[in-house]
This record gives C-alpha cells, sequence and structure tokens, in this order.
C-alpha cells in the first residue's frame, strides 16, 4: 500500500489514519517473524509523514511536536515496533537541528524531505565501544555499537564515538547509512518490539568528514541542545501510552464479542460483570492521566522549542520535570493494562493466535531500557529537595 509520494499530506493524523488499518491486517504476523517491516517503512516514505517536523520553509510539513507524537501515537496502537522507528527518525532529525549549525541541518532537512529519507539511530551514549581518530579535515570511526533502532532500511545514521585524546569526550556525526565500513548486523530477537532492528553495527575505519560532526553547539551544550533527551523520553511516554490505547482497544471488542461471564457471577454477559467494570473503570482513569500529563509535557516542548536560543535553564528543567511525570506514568499504568487485559478477557484471550501477550512484551522490553526507579528519584528530590534536574542523554 503506498499513498501518493508527490504530495505532503494536509491532515497527517487522517494520512495515517489511512494507513493503520493496513499496518494492523499483518502486524501480529511481523510481530513473530521479527526483521525489517520493509513495505510499512515504504508506505511511511510514500505517505509524507516523514517530513512532519521539518520547517515548510525547507520542504516539511512544519508540525509541532504535540501533533507529531499525536500520529506516532495512532502508529503505536496497532504496530509499535514500527511507532519506535518512526519516532525515532523524528528524534533523529531533531538531534541535528539541536546539535548542529544552520549550514548542516538545513541542506539535511532539505534533502530529507525532498528524497524521502528514513533516519536510523546508532547514537548509544553508554555503548562505548565506537571511537575515533582525528585527522586533517576528517576523522575515522571504529568499533561496535549495540541497540541501533532503526538503522536497517535507514539513508542517514546519528553515530555516536568516543574521543579517547580528549577524556574520552561523546562526539555526534550524520553520515549515510549505506558508506563503507558501515555494516548493520540483523541480530535483534528479543520478546518484544521485535521489528525496531535494534541490534547492533560495526564501523570499520569508517571516514566521516569534518561537515558531518555534530560540533556546533554540539551535544547538550546549551539548554535549547538540551532538549534533545526530552525528545527522547517523551516520544517513549507516547509510545507507551499508544501500546495501552491499543491493548485496552482489543481488549475491549474480546470482553464485548467473545468473553462469558464466570459460572458464579449473577451477571448475564460479560459486561455487566461488576468486576470486569472494576477493571475497565481502573484502566480508563490510568489512560485519561496519562493522556492528560503527555499533552501538558507536549505542550509546553513546544514553547520550549519555539524560544530556541531563549530558552532559560529553569524552563528546561520545569520541561524535564513533565516529561519524566509523564513518562512514569505512561510507564505504569501502561504495564499495568497489558498485564491485567486478560482479567477482563478470560482463558481464551491466551490462544497464541491472538497474541495479546504482545503488548506487554512491546512494553516490557522498551521499558527497561530507562529504568524507572531513577527517573522515580530524580522527581523525589525535585519533590523534597527542589533539585533541578540535570541534563544528560536520559534526562
Amino acid at each position: 500500500m503506498s499513498l501518493n509520494p508527490q504530495a505532503l499530506p494536509t491532515n497527517p493524523l487522517q494520512t495515517v489514519r489511512e494507513l493503520t488499518p493496513w499496518f494492523a491486517e499483518t502486524a501480529v504476523e511481523r510481530d513473530a517473524k521479527g526483521g525489517t517491516p520493509k513495505a510499512e517503512r515504504d508506505a511511511l516514505r510514500d505517505s509524507g509523514l516523514l517530513a512532519l517536523v521539518i520547517p515548510r520553509q525547507h520542504g516539511g510539513l512544519g508540525a509541532s511536536w504535540y501533533d507529531t507524537f499525536e500520529v506516532v501515537r495512532e502508529v503505536a496502537r496497532v504496530d509499535s515496533s514500527l511507532a519506535h522507528v518512526f519516532g525515532f527518525h523524528h528524534l533523529m532529525l531533531a538531534t541535528v537541528r539541536l546539535f548542529s549549525s544552520p549550514e548542516q541541518w538545513q541542506p539535511w532537512f532539505e534533502q530529507t524531505a525532498r528524497n524521502h529519507w528514513f533516519w536510523g539511530n546508532a547514537l548509544n551514549p553508554l555503548d562505548t565501544r565506537t571511537v575515533l581518530r582525528k585527522f586533517e579535515g576528517w576523522y575515522e570511526f571504529s568499533g561496535k555499537k549495540s541497540f541501533c533502532s532503526g538503522a536497517s532500511d535507514s539513508q542517514m545514521l546519528i553515530a555516536s564515538a568516543i574521543d579517547e585524546s580528549a577524556g574520552g569526550k561523546l562526539l555526534i556525526a550524520a553520515i549515510p547509512s549505506g558508506r563503507t565500513g558501515i555494516s548493520l548486523h540483523d541480530d535483534w530477537d528479543n520478546i518484544g518490539q521485535r521489528q525496531t532492528d535494534s541490534g547492533s553495527a560495526t564501523f570499520e575505519r569508517v571516514r566521516v568528514e569534518h561537515a558531518e560532526m555534530l560540533l556546533n553547539p554540539g551535544p547538550l551544550s546549551t539548554p535549547f541542545a538540551s532538549l534533545r533527551p526530552l525528545i527522547a523520553q517523551l516520544h517513549f511516554a507516547n509510545l507507551f501510552l499508544g501500546i495501552a490505547e491499543g491493548a485496552f482497544d482489543e481488549a475491549r471488542q474480546y470482553t464485548l464479542k467473545e468473553s462469558r461471564p464466570w459460572f458464579r457471577s449473577n451477571a448475564s454477559s460479560s459486561q455487566e460483570d461488576p468486576y470486569i467494570l472494576k477493571h475497565y473503570g481502573e484502566f480508563w482513569v490510568g489512560l485519561e492521566s496519562v493522556r492528560l500529563l503527555i499533552e501538558r509535557a507536549a505542550h509546553r516542548l513546544d514553547d520550549a522549542w519555539r524560544k530556541e536560543h531563549d530558552l532559560g535553564a529553569e524552563e528546561r528543567a520545569q520541561l524535564a520535570l513533565a516529561v519524566g511525570t509523564a513518562k512514569v506514568a505512561a510507564t505504569r499504568h501502561g504495564l499495568d493494562i497489558c498485564n491485567r487485559l486478560f482479567e477482563v478477557t478470560g482463558a481464551r484471550a491466551t490462544h497464541a493466535s491472538l497474541r495479546f501477550d504482545r503488548y506487554w512484551r512491546n512494553l516490557r522490553t522498551q521499558t527497561l531500557h530507562d529504568p524507572v526507579d531513577y527517573r522515580i528519584q530524580e522527581l523525589g528530590d525535585w519533590a523534597l529537595n527542589a533539585k533541578r534536574p540535570t541534563p544528560s542523554f536520559y534526562s
């Protein structure tokens, strides 16, 4: 399935809602298979949605982060792996916008919009196995990198390396995915998020030009540049909410159409059973609270994004607290719903062909990459000691 690749969508939400039923048709089968969702990624290319956050003057849609995450969440309801790499694509674009000069990011944006480039990730600050060497006017990356989500079938990569000559300083570059020396390995075989291609990459003496290095202003160098990790965290919060909403919708349909009341219940149908109604009421409260927290954080992010270099440290800190709160809530309520959906669907809902377990597997897999306990500790330090979060690649 593809849309007209010559025209950008005038209503991104309507466009993605035309695609998601088609994504849903094969989501269960593809979850079992793993690998790269090539046809689905191509559909996103043809739809024009890869240009969502690119400003109109550079050929894109000029969407806000609020609207962009709403589109990502629509995908996550039916296919969280595809939503993961789709959201990461926009995160990579934000990375070049925040860390590089206009002379760099503007041409990259224009080429992305014109050529439907998909951006992948090879930036893992905790994986320091890739190192760089400096030469006159260029650099060389060598080593391995793990958790390279969306790198397969991408045109551009955001890659990081350690400068050992500068005390282990992290440096970041934007480079073509097909450059000589880059090997993307098909070795992602986890219980969840099975089509994110989050396996490893090897860099063998990869030449990186000086103009491809994101040095000015560089990573996390200003309050504005420090928005990058908050965009990442809010992306995950929306991903988690989308998964939970998908689980809720599928459980609801099953309860209405297939479930039977327990033999000791006085209810004539499952939808009248008081315990099932209790569960659904609790699910609803959880989803609504997460939605409101995410909306608040997204609006604050858009305000901060518009201020650019006028953004102050205090405003950035308040945004970090809003994003962290939303992510904790999305994690807790999401895992609760994805686990307890079987309590409102019954034993028959565990049939392997339904794969209702994929919601929990996908959410559980992704939430482990940023332990929620440390996020709560950060929020607690603010609540008790009024200590602002310190900008890092995870906060």
